[in-house]
């Protein structure tokens, strides 16, 4: 286990923030009875993505003694850092977005969230339909559901055609020692999704990156940002070269919590959100989570990008879409009973 206690991730963010970035991790509770979610922040200098989730449900009275913790058996290692060195060097290839609504010209603000938000909250059968099609397929819900984004957001592109390049967030609770369990222990794989890759592609394309161990060679690339001045981080920073690869977006998935539904505190009943921060050099932040068996979706856009509400819906809509479609019609293919019994 890496006996990492200070946190490589926290001065970065800290860095975003003087460059005029929000920083807080979007979450929303939509409470019983309600349509409209009510949005909470937690600051990406503090937690991560299930750090803030535990925290904020941790706030209103829920138990919740341990934190999911990685499953993948790569070891950390230094190494791996040395082995990725030169996919840091690469040149950065934007892709081009087409024509979409900018909307009013708003600048970023440390103090502003991102206006330009939209979400869909399934019902618990669609989410135990959407589980069920991914055991049936052997891929991971991630990849389902990233295969399904990247198609919704693809014809907002010049090319469409090209790959989609994305920063998949990695927890690495297990493997990394903190002081705090809430902290931030994330670190990323990047993955490039193309137009023709099936979900079973998509799978194998993220753990073939973990099996390189590219998330240790992203964690301590970041750790040894300590090495480095705040000018210097700000200059990788505003390049873009603070990554291994340009990416228009993060996807991050916090997993499935209290399917026993054991959690009965008030202040947490009800369907959750979540999203990832958005910074100019990611501008989509797209985000999942399951609690008590309702998957939710979230994507939100950085204001450079657009601050009409109205492009994120569209692209939740597509993404709803087709992962019903794909739902319908694996659901809809004969079982090997029925051929049985046929």
């Amino acid at each position: 286990m890496s006996k990492n206690v200070t946190d490589p991730i926290s001065p970065w963010f800290n860095i975003c923030e003087e460059l005029g970035e929000y920083i807080g991790i979007r979450f929303g509770r939509i409470a019983p009875g309600t349509s409209d979610p009510e949005w909470f922040f937690v600051r990406h200098t503090d937690f991560d993505g299930i750090g803030g989730m535990a925290e904020l449900l941790r706030r209103r009275g829920a138990v919740i003694p341990r934190l999911a913790q990685i499953k993948h058996p790569a070891p950390p290692a230094w190494w791996a850092l040395v082995r990725a060195t030169p996919k840091f060097l690469k040149p950065r290839r934007r892709v081009k977005w087409g024509a979409i609504d900018r909307g009013l010209p708003i600048p970023s603000s440390t103090t502003q969230p991102p206006i330009a938000v939209a979400w869909h909250l399934f019902d618990e059968t669609t989410t135990i339909q959407i589980k069920r099609v991914c055991r049936k397929n052997g891929v991971t819900v991630n990849s389902f559901l990233l295969k399904h984004l990247t198609k919704a957001v693809r014809p907002s592109f010049q090319d469409q055609s090209i790959a989609m390049p994305w920063m998949i967030p990695i927890n690495l609770r297990g493997k990394v020692t903190r002081e705090r369990d809430t902290a931030n222990f994330t670190s990323y794989v990047s993955v490039k999704v193309c137009s023709y890759e099936t979900v079973h592609d998509i799978h194998h394309q993220i753990y073939a990156a973990l099996g390189k161990g590219e998330h240790w060679a992203n964690w301590y690339a970041y750790d040894a940002g300590r090495l480095l001045t705040r000018s210097l981080k700000k200059y990788l920073l505003v390049k873009e070269w603070a990554t291994s690869q340009w990416n228009l977006g993060s996807f991050s998935n916090l997993g499935d919590w209290d399917p026993e539904k054991t959690i009965t505190q008030p202040e947490c009943e009800g369907g959750w959100l979540f999203a990832p921060p958005v910074l100019r050099c990611q501008l989509v932040g797209a985000g999942c989570v399951t609690f008590q068996n309702r998957l939710s979706l979230v994507i939100q856009a950085h204001p450079d990008l657009t601050t009409n509400p109205a492009v994120p819906r569209g692209w939740v809509e597509n993404w709803v879409k087709e992962i019903e479609i794909d739902v319908a019609s694996v659901l809809a293919e004969p079982s090997v009973s029925d051929w049985l019994a046929a």
